[in-house]
């Protein structure tokens, strides 16, 4: 794919601007939440509608960082008894840090500051659970590079991009807990659960859920 990555001049100057990466955070977190989740769309998309759900802010993030010099990288994080959620990462300063736009407060921008994946991913845990309070995050896939669909042109295409969170279904996904940890765990703290509530769209709605599941 060419330099520009399909996009005008304008939006690529735009992507530029949203450094350091906690920019890029701040911009989704301005944009209204897609609470049915009935789109999937390219970072071009995202900035024409204003509009955003889990997966497609993943998308968002990662074109940004990929202007900007990163390679566009995201990782999904699957759940038991909750909506899977995807994140953009970035490595700076030899750490690994993450831009993600989630329903609930906890689950967006880490510092890159996590020396792993697997540590980056462990810094979700606790604000990762359900409305029976149950700390949910099971696993984390490796990170995957979206330059595999630039054929598909990810980041300016005008239809839906379904085919990239179904790509994600089929990634091999790594354990984050032994059966014996997931069985000792406990509830989420009510002060905490509430704390992960501020800011969301709409009762019952939450992350990103694959179509196929």
């Amino acid at each position: 794919m060419p330099t520009d990555f399909g996009l005008t001049r304008g939006e690529r100057s735009f992507f530029s601007g949203l450094t350091p990466p906690w920019q890029i955070q701040k911009f989704l977190d301005g944009l209204d939440y897609d609470v049915k989740g009935k789109r999937c769309r390219s970072p071009r998309r995202v900035l024409r509608e204003r509009t955003v759900q889990c997966m497609d802010g993943a998308l968002f993030a990662a074109a940004a960082l990929r202007v900007q010099g990163y390679p566009p990288l995201i990782v999904d994080l699957e759940a038991d008894r909750d909506d899977d959620h995807v994140l953009a990462v970035f490595r700076a300063n030899g750490g690994w840090g993450a831009v993600a736009r989630s329903n609930y407060s906890g689950l967006r921008f880490r510092e890159p500051l996590y020396r792993t994946i697997r540590d980056l991913v462990l810094s979700y845990f606790e604000s990762y659970f359900n409305p029976r309070r149950e700390k949910t995050l099971r696993r984390y896939s490796r990170p995957v590079n979206l330059s595999r669909f630039d054929k598909r042109n990810w980041m300016a295409a005008e239809e839906d991009l379904w085919d990239i969170p179904e790509y994600l279904v089929g990634v091999r996904h790594r354990r984050l807990l032994g059966a014996r940890a997931v069985r000792s765990l406990g509830p989420v703290d009510r002060r905490m659960f509430e704390a992960g509530l501020v800011g969301r769209a709409g009762k019952g709605q939450r992350r990103w859920i694959p179509s196929s599941f």
